[in-house]
């Protein structure tokens, strides 16, 4: 009977850690989305993305504590704000260097993030701030594991994007412009297809899944001004793993991370949590470059 109870409390260990890193990987597979989307379009790697994720969180925070929003206005306008802001982005720092080198750009975009990350310091301090749960703080009962309202909430908003950007993709004129930008810009400028607006819209359409992201999260794991640079980190790790340029594999790469984060801290140490993540990333990059998802190029000479 010992060695049976024993064996139930290790099972709801382990549920529970399955639980908090599905919420958590839900997370870094939306930031993984949001360098996937510009990649796609663009072919560079937006650095500033986890500043996206600070930015929902912030202004949510702001909006709703110093300027008495409601919580659903405050976080429906912080999400608007941030898009706006992934405009802006495209509009006054990609657009006029678009056609420097790749390595350059990526250059930009990492001193746009360190840009936004010391306005935010600037505009909030370095506080630490959280916003109110969308449903009440009491833990639900999953399997004999507890399970906090907002994690329903998280997992729920991540499958319900998922769903619509394959549906914007796959579906509508937008989407399939873009994906053909992806494949071959100049093809796609000759039959009629503005480059440069689904660029802006990738931009836009990253900045507002990361906006969603870092608002969802928030109520969970607070925010700062600084919280950007790991997130997006994780999630460009999630990106490489799922196999970069596949919308479905970042997220489901996402998720795979933060389970692999979640065990390896309740197993292991969570001293040792945040290392996990590029440890699996060294590990990938040796065993398969593509990922896990991702096809390998080939090359026609």
């Amino acid at each position: 009977m010992l060695v049976l109870g024993e064996t139930v409390m290790v099972l709801l260990d382990y549920i529970q850690f399955l639980i908090s890193g599905l919420t958590v990987g839900s997370t870094y597979g939306l930031t993984a989305l949001g360098f996937t989307i510009i990649f796609n379009t663009t072919g560079i790697i937006n650095f500033a993305q986890g500043e996206f994720l600070m930015l929902g969180g912030m202004l949510s925070v702001f909006l709703l504590k110093f300027l008495n929003l409601g919580l659903l206005p405050a976080v429906l306008l912080a999400i608007i704000i941030t898009t706006c802001v992934g405009a802006l982005i495209e509009r006054f720092t990609i657009r006029p260097v678009q056609k420097s080198s790749t390595i350059n750009l990526i250059i930009i975009t990492i001193g746009i993030s360190i840009f936004i990350r010391g306005v935010a310091m600037l505009l909030w301090g370095k506080d630490t701030y959280a916003l109110p749960s969308f449903s009440g703080d009491t833990p639900l009962s999953f399997f004999g594991a507890s399970m906090h309202p907002q994690s329903i909430w998280i997992l729920s908003i991540t499958l319900v994007l998922l769903c619509l950007l394959k549906f914007f993709f796959a579906r509508t004129i937008y989407g399939k412009a873009m994906l053909a930008c992806s494949f071959e810009k100049k093809a796609a400028y000759l039959v009629g297809i503005n480059v440069q607006r689904m660029v802006l819209f990738s931009f836009m359409i990253s900045a507002l899944v990361g906006a969603i992201g870092g608002v969802i999260l928030t109520p969970l794991t607070m925010t700062s001004f600084d919280v950007g640079i790991l997130l997006g980190l994780k999630g460009f790790a999630a990106c490489i793993l799922g196999g970069l340029g596949n919308p479905f594999g970042a997220a489901a790469g996402g998720l795979i991370l933060g389970v692999l984060e979640s065990f390896g801290a309740g197993i292991v140490s969570s001293a040792y949590k945040d290392a996990i993540t590029f440890i699996v990333l060294l590990l990938l990059l040796f065993v398969k470059p593509s990922g896990l998802f991702g096809q390998a190029e080939v090359e026609r000479v």
